[in-house]
Order: C-alpha cells, then sequence, then structure tokens
C-alpha cells in the first residue's frame, strides 16, 4: 500500500449473479446484478485503504456536504430527515415544492479509473493513494460463474467492483459534482439515488426549474460516462393539509419521456405522499412484517419448537425493524398505532405461548418485549440523540439545526431556508425550537427543531449544556475529540428512559408482581411447553381453575385436593395432593414471587418443570391422561433446540 500498488493475484475474482427483488420479470439481464466475490485478503486491504481515504476525502473537498450513503456517521434517515425538513420549511414559506427523483443507471460500473484518479489529484490527495486507487482499478480480471459458464477470466477495464468494501466511497467520489445549489431548493443523494427539489411560487415554475437543472446534470454525467435510468424517475408534487387549491397534474419532460406526479413514491424504502401522511408508508411496513412473521411462525407452533428466548430474539432483530423501519424520521397516528400494537401482540403471544385473554401489559412483561408505542418512541429518541451529536460538516441533517442549538461545531448550511418563512405571521409562523407546542395545534415545530426540544426533557434540568458529544469512530483527526459525556453514555440515558416508562405503565403489583425486563427471563431458555406452562401461570391466565381464561363461571377449587383454589402458589407450593412430587423435586423451592430464587437458577428451574410435568400441572385438559405422550420429553425437546445450560450461563455473563 505504501508503494501505491495493488498485488495483482488480488485483481483476479469470481462474479455471481444476484436477481434484483422486485423484478416483474426476469427475462432481461438488467434485472440481475454481478457481486464480485473478491478474496479476503484483498478486503482487509481495501478496509484499511477505505478508512484512509474516506478521512481525506471529507478534509479535501472531494464529497459533497449532501451526500448521505456509504459514508461513516450516516444513513438513509439522515437523507430522509433532511428532505422532509426542507419541504416542510419552504412550505411554511408559502412556497409550491416538487421532488424529481432520479436513479443512476449502471452505478459502479461506470466508474472511469483515469477520470476518477484525476479527480482525486485535483485535490492535493497523497500520490499514494492516487496510484493505489488507480492500481486497484486497473489490470483487473473477474470470471462469472453461473451453469455451464465457460469459466474463463475476462478483462475488466471501466467500472469498480461491486462487493468491495472501497468501492462504495469510490462511486459517492465519482459522482459528487453531479450536486449543485439549487435556490430555494436540493440536491440530495444516497450513493446513486438523487432527490431534486425545488420550490417556487407554481408547480408549473417547478417543473421548468426541474427540466434546467436536469440538463446541466445530464451533461455533467455525460463526461463522467454515467446516465440517469429514466424508467425509475418519479415526480411528486408536495401538498400540506391546508391546501385547498385543486391537485396540481403538471408533468415533467425528459429525454422525451412525460413523467406525471404520482400519489405514492418510494425513495430509500420509505414511502411518500404529497401530503406527507405516514400511514402509507407503515401500512406497507405493517404487511412486510407480517409476511415475515407467517415464515418464521413456523419455526415455534404453540408448544413445540424453538424456545422462548430464541422466539424473543427473532422478534427483537427481525420483525421489529421491519415494522419499525421508518419510525426514527415519521411518526404514527393513533389510528395506525393501533394497528400495529395489534400485531406486535400476535407477536409476544406467539414468543410466551400465551393466551388470548391475557391483559396486553402483562402479555408484554412476560414477553420481554416492551409495548410498541415505548418502542417507537426511544427509537426516535435515538435517531435525534445521533444527529445532534454528529458534526454539522458531516450530516446535512444536524446542519440544519437551529443556531442556538449546540453541537460538536457551529456550522450551519447556508443558505438557510427558515429566513424565507420569517414574514409569515400567525399560525403560520413555526415554533421556536425552545418553546413548547400549544395545546391547539394551530402552530409547530419544524421537524429538525422537534428534536432538541424533545432532548430537553431526556436530558434534565441542565438542557443541551452535555452536547456536544459523538462516537469517537464518526471523527476522523481533523475533528477535535469530544468533551463531556460519551454518544454511548447518552444512548443508555434513553434506554433507561424506556425502562422507567415501562415500569410507570406496568400493571398494579397486586395484580400482576413480577417487573419489566429488557432481557429474555431465564425459564425462557426451557423448551416451549414448560415454559409457556410457567408464562400462563405468572400472567394469571391459564389452565389452572383459579385463572380461567375461557370462562369465568367454571368452579376455582383445586381438582386435586379439592380444599382451596387453584391458583399458582396453591398449584406449586400449597396443594396437600402433590406433595410427594413436591417433596421429590421441590426440595429448595419455598418462594415463587418476583425475587424468589427460583427465578435465576437453572437447577431450580430444572427441578420447577420436573414437578410441573410430573404432576400435569396447568396442562391442557385433554392431556392430563397422558402428560408423557402428549408433551413429550422435556429433555428431548430441549436437546433438539439449545441447551437449557448454555442460555443460563450467556444471562449470567
Amino acid at each position: 500500500m505504501a508503494f501505491g500498488s495493488h498485488p495483482l493475484t488480488l485483481k483476479r475474482a469470481d462474479g455471481i449473479f444476484l436477481d434484483k427483488p422486485g423484478k416483474s420479470s426476469y427475462d432481461s439481464p438488467s434485472s440481475f446484478r454481478v457481486i464480485v466475490l473478491l478474496q479476503t485478503f484483498s478486503k482487509i486491504l481495501e478496509r484499511i485503504m477505505n478508512s484512509r481515504l474516506s478521512c481525506v476525502a471529507r478534509v479535501s473537498g472531494l464529497l459533497n456536504p449532501h451526500q448521505c450513503g456509504s459514508l461513516a456517521g450516516l444513513s438513509a434517515s439522515d437523507a430522509i430527515t433532511t428532505l422532509t425538513h426542507e419541504v416542510r420549511t419552504l412550505q411554511m414559506a408559502q412556497r409550491k415544492v416538487s421532488t424529481l427523483f432520479l436513479d443512476i443507471k449502471g452505478g459502479f460500473d461506470n466508474v472511469n479509473p483515469s477520470t476518477l484518479c484525476g479527480m482525486l489529484k485535483a485535490k492535493g490527495v497523497n500520490p499514494y493513494l492516487v496510484s493505489w486507487t488507480r492500481s486497484f482499478l486497473s489490470g483487473r480480471k473477474c470470471r462469472l460463474r453461473y451453469q455451464g459458464s465457460p469459466m474463463v477470466f475476462a478483462p475488466v477495464s471501466v467500472g469498480t467492483p461491486q462487493g468491495s468494501p472501497i468501492s462504495p466511497l469510490l462511486f459517492v467520489i465519482y459522482v459528487s459534482c453531479l450536486h449543485s445549489e439549487i435556490p430555494e431548493g436540493l440536491t440530495l443523494s444516497y450513493v446513486d439515488d438523487f432527490g431534486l427539489t425545488a420550490s417556487s411560487a407554481s408547480y408549473r415554475r417547478n417543473i421548468q426549474i426541474r427540466q434546467r437543472h436536469y440538463a446541466r446534470l445530464k451533461a455533467k454525467g455525460a463526461r463522467l460516462g454515467v446516465s440517469f435510468s429514466i424508467p425509475k424517475t418519479e415526480l411528486i408534487h408536495w401538498r400540506t393539509n391546508r391546501d385547498r387549491a385543486p391537485v396540481s397534474n403538471a408533468r415533467v419532460h425528459l429525454d422525451g419521456s412525460v413523467f406525471k406526479p404520482k400519489d405514492e413514491v418510494r425513495w430509500l424504502g420509505y414511502w411518500f405522499t404529497p401530503s406527507m401522511s405516514t400511514s402509507t408508508h407503515f401500512t406497507k411496513r405493517l404487511a412486510k412484517a407480517q409476511a415475515a412473521f407467517v415464515a418464521i411462525k413456523r419455526l415455534s407452533p404453540p408448544g413445540m419448537g424453538l424456545p422462548p428466548f430464541l422466539c424473543h430474539r427473532l422478534a427483537s432483530s427481525l420483525l421489529f425493524p421491519i415494522l419499525s423501519y421508518g419510525a426514527d424520521v415519521f411518526t404514527t397516528t393513533y389510528h395506525m398505532t393501533r394497528k400495529l400494537a395489534a400485531f406486535w401482540h400476535q407477536v409476544q403471544r406467539w414468543s410466551t405461548n400465551c393466551f388470548s385473554s391475557t391483559p396486553t401489559d402483562i402479555l408484554a412483561i412476560e414477553a420481554c418485549l416492551p409495548p410498541l408505542d415505548l418502542l417507537l418512541r426511544y427509537k426516535r429518541r435515538l435517531a435525534g440523540l445521533r444527529i445532534l451529536c454528529s458534526p454539522p460538516e458531516i450530516n446535512p441533517a444536524t446542519a440544519r439545526l437551529p443556531p442556538s442549538v449546540e453541537t460538536p461545531s457551529m456550522h450551519r448550511h447556508s443558505p438557510d431556508h427558515r429566513s424565507l418563512s420569517a414574514k409569515n405571521a400567525g399560525s403560520r409562523l413555526p415554533l421556536p425550537w425552545l418553546q413548547p407546542r400549544p395545546p391547539s395545534k394551530n402552530r409547530a415545530h419544524l421537524p429538525l427543531d422537534a428534536l432538541p426540544h424533545s432532548m430537553l426533557f431526556i436530558l434534565g434540568p441542565g438542557g443541551l449544556d452535555l452536547l456536544p458529544v459523538i462516537s469517537q469512530h464518526l471523527l476522523c483527526d481533523t475533528f477535535p475529540a469530544p468533551s463531556g459525556r460519551s454518544y454511548p453514555q447518552l444512548k443508555l440515558l434513553c434506554k433507561n428512559l424506556l425502562v422507567k416508562e415501562w415500569e410507570e405503565a406496568a400493571p398494579d403489583p397486586a395484580r400482576y408482581p413480577y417487573s419489566p425486563s429488557l432481557k429474555p427471563h431465564p425459564f425462557m431458555g426451557l423448551n416451549k411447553f414448560a415454559a409457556g406452562r410457567l408464562h400462563q401461570m405468572r400472567s394469571g391466565k391459564s389452565y389452572l381453575r383459579a385463572q380461567p381464561s375461557w370462562s369465568d363461571d367454571a368452579p376455582t377449587t383445586c381438582p386435586s385436593c379439592e380444599e382451596a383454589p387453584e391458583t399458582f402458589e396453591h398449584a406449586i407450593l400449597r396443594c396437600p395432593a402433590k406433595g410427594p412430587a413436591r417433596d421429590r423435586h421441590l426440595q429448595g423451592v419455598s418462594d415463587i414471587g418476583p425475587d424468589a430464587p427460583v427465578w435465576s437458577s437453572a437447577s431450580l428451574l430444572g427441578a420447577l418443570t420436573q414437578y410441573i410435568r410430573a404432576t400435569t400441572t396447568a396442562f391442557p385438559p385433554g392431556m392430563f391422561s397422558r402428560p408423557s405422550s402428549s408433551a413429550g420429553s422435556i429433555s428431548s425437546q430441549s436437546s433438539n433446540v439449545v441447551s437449557f445450560g448454555n442460555f443460563m450461563s450467556s444471562q449470567e455473563s
């Protein structure tokens, strides 16, 4: 690397075809992408060079401040937050706003090594980095692997390999010159996806601005050897809920094609409507989550399959990210929150094997999955905290925060479109970020002003004096080291606030004594049938007679001793008829309260499980006669899934 050369033996790679999801037909080669399988040692070298070049690119002007993809510390949510903020800011200034979404055709395949190295050299990049980039992109050979392929290496003279750690950064640098300032508008990009926003007194004027800007953009792209995909071009005219004017049908003409404004546009996985209603987006996210849930439910049917702690892991790491994607930017409506919460309750019941009649506040604690409204609020707080703690030179959303908000530096984007709404009066004037929203809701904060306002409540009486802070790995040597509390500490503060709010919403201890926990309960490492008995009895809705879930007028007397109501405590610790089994299995268990040792001891939980199976406690009525064949062997079920001892060890660590 010091000599600016990439080994020749690492320039040979195999390419495989992956189909692009969502295509109506796969008869065309454009429906597939070639992914290059690089050698492991080559990826290590490329990762090192990527770290070095990314820091140099930020300080040398190789990157545009409005590029959000493939760069450390940035994500798609930053691009969406910036776009929604700019649209709302311009709308408050009584402007008509339109956005044209473009996609670069081919992307990585069109990077010219000579042109890219010329860009690096013109910005004064260290010669060894320029030489290495030229060596990495030159003299490459690829061999395509598919059924019947000749397996012959062919030279590749243009493009950067997809699958390489450094390819996204090289492409972002290559297309950075396509960004240009638009008066009262914005050019925003995420890797090869561009969004061109314009505002004026009318939508037709916006179309004229867009067409002229596209012509300049196309000319710049031609010099780079890149072009835009016409079929992927989309247009949207933004409106407000107060707008009573007829819906505009102004169309844009590009390269002989006519594009009508759409009612729904998908960009970076977010669904937009002209009024920026979030219901469309979360309706589609709910459908995706339901489809995924149908697939994973087969892994753990009621009473068998994966143990609850693995179900918990699938719910928190798979289903919730699918369901909540976009919640860091978009806020759900009341009715949409109820729909999402109803699905989340299904996931909690599947994880615990609890009955449908189990109260939802108890169900959440048993599943160790907080209520959905609290989780969405927590996710939005984390997104706001990350924006507040990011350097404004890196994050375009941070650069649009109010100047009085403390950030790692006082840099702000110029020109500031906030000044356009300064002439507004009354309810059309946006609220200052320090001022709380009035009950009438006639006035509101701008999208990015609401974030620091919410942080005032999170950070406590000290306000934002704790900022600026940022995770150190997001900084280069050029930026000063942060002072004060670290970014991970503030994230922990938000997590503790989530637990605190959950505890405040928890049921009364007299009705349900167990406390909320984000970690799975230790007994969730048992097989699902055994853990399900415990979940049901703890929640107060089980097959015990004193915990009916199907009928409230059935007798509550214990069928074994017929002396007292069959409660959880009676069935485990007090029933005289189960005394011999209790003496044989539960010699160390004398309490089943929330602080009892049985809930944290692997040996005691194992003994409790054996007692429940031996006495058929809380078994379904049809299984009392043949508990062994119906319930199955606990040891055989658990051995097929996971070692309970290993789970307990991981919990203790």
